[in-house]
């Protein structure tokens, strides 16, 4: 589904990403994990061309969506879901307007079609009868659930997850990756998390990729990384201070 060749990207005098090769599986869910500062959110934010590289290719369905115009990267843009760090809401509209706004702004759907669609990507991250509320007066969790009901609404080919679980408790944490798993079994889309929460999200994924000094380290099933004789790999895994892993 989405194939990335040779990326480089820098800011100022900081390379953060140093020739990123890695394809991403129609259909799977893959897990980019790496410590921080290793440019995990930079590469995320290529993948649907919010960050353009200095060099190399991103291709999208054999596209390379960093040559493309405006008019077609906003086409390409459609394959895409986006479940924020912070769930993004906007604090002026109710839980239902957010889910709402994708389909008002992007589609030409009438309004008795839009509100069955909201009212059934509420119900699927269990917001049944929540979206009346703001989101000043929801929980973290169920800011995460609307992010994720407003992400799917649209059906997309492609969710990409920037930390779903930051700032939630583990209870909390593992109520949000059942369901990213749940939704993925429902709408079959290609996933692809960036995420500290490690090996809870192993739970979830189908492949992980490890980012280090600004290339992928390694990349393979869940069952391949933990078992991994890489040093790099076996040091981040375990915690550990001491190794080729620079503790910043």
């Amino acid at each position: 589904m989405i194939r990335v060749v040779d990326l480089h990207k820098s800011f100022g005098r900081q390379h953060v990403l140093k020739g990123i090769n890695l394809d991403l599986e129609a259909g799977k869910i893959t897990t980019i994990i790496g410590g921080s500062g290793s440019g995990k959110t930079v590469l995320l934010k290529h993948l649907n061309a919010l960050l353009l590289p200095d060099r190399g290719s991103v291709l999208v369905s054999g596209q390379d969506i960093t040559k493309l115009n405006q008019t077609a990267l906003n086409e390409v843009r459609k394959k895409f879901g986006v479940l924020f760090q912070g769930a993004a809401l906007l604090d002026s509209m109710t839980v239902y307007d957010n889910v709402a706004f994708p389909l008002k702004e992007r589609t030409k759907l009438k309004e008795d079609v839009i509100d069955k669609k909201v009212n059934q990507s509420l119900a699927q991250v269990e917001l049944g009868g929540m979206g009346y509320k703001y989101p000043a007066e929801v929980s973290g969790g169920m800011k995460k659930r609307a992010g994720l009901a407003r992400a799917l609404v649209t059906e997309p080919e492609i969710m990409l997850f920037d930390e779903p679980t930051t700032g939630l408790d583990p209870l909390l944490g593992k109520s949000i990756h059942q369901l990213i798993r749940k939704m993925h079994e429902t709408c079959k889309f290609t996933g692809v998390i960036v995420s500290h929460d490690i090996p809870e999200v192993f739970k979830i994924s189908d492949r992980v990729a490890m980012l280090a000094d600004g290339a992928i380290a390694e990349v393979g099933s869940t069952e391949q990384m933990m078992a991994s004789k890489n040093p790099v790999v076996r040091q981040f895994l375990q915690g550990e201070t001491e190794g080729p892993l620079a503790v910043l």
